[in-house]
């Protein structure tokens, strides 16, 4: 058994936070190579990757999280999160993504494939990004604040028609400690046969 894997996705999670060192080509070409090994509906592998680095469009895809978050997802936020969570986010976003030196926006082409499948076909290669950004060393996180306008940020990066963007993933070097994820237990989640019956191997 491979136990390095399960250390891995055990110890994976978000990364707020990040220094100004490079994260080269060849390490993002690393990470979507193993994100465009996911599975997808009837494997039409409809996800597209745009790796921000031009400090204009940077720019803008940071302008565009910060309006959303003004615009009611702070609000939002507020009610869910606890004060030491929502401050650390807020900060995240009014800095620009936590400074990360890469911003990956995936998207989904529904071109090919019906619009309520897209996000089973995509959201499973962000997974996959995030482990491989692990593996490499580097912090990331799952973001779609961004995109909660679609048509203005498929519009900032370029998008076509029947292409966009579903999610935001920062990616850079951690700039503090990450610390293990918090996680409710298995027995608490999974049922056996039918919901209320403990799952209890």
């Amino acid at each position: 058994m491979n136990d390095a894997f399960f250390d891995l996705a055990g110890s994976q999670r978000a990364c707020r936070w990040f220094t100004a060192d490079d994260v080269s080509d060849a390490d993002v070409e690393r990470m979507l190579g193993v994100a465009t090994h996911a599975p997808s509906a009837e494997n039409l592998q409809p996800w597209m990757f745009v790796v921000v680095r031009d400090a204009e469009v940077r720019r803008q895809v940071d302008d565009l999280a910060r309006r959303h978050w003004d615009g009611g997802g702070r609000a939002y936020a507020e009610a869910r999160l606890t004060p030491s969570m929502l401050h650390d986010a807020d900060a995240a976003i009014v800095a620009g993504h936590g400074g990360a030196p890469v911003l990956v926006i995936v998207a989904g082409d529904g071109r090919d494939l019906p619009r309520r499948v897209l996000a089973s076909s995509v959201f499973p290669a962000v997974q996959n990004l995030l482990l491989a950004a692990a593996a490499l060393g580097y912090g990331s996180a799952l973001t779609t604040i961004a995109a909660v306008d679609r048509a203005a940020l498929g519009a900032v990066i370029a998008l076509p028609d029947g292409v966009e963007p579903m999610a935001l993933v920062p990616i850079g070097r951690p700039a503090r400690p990450l610390g293990p994820p918090r996680r409710e237990p298995v027995a608490t989640k999974a049922h056996s046969d039918r919901f209320g019956t403990p799952f209890a191997p």
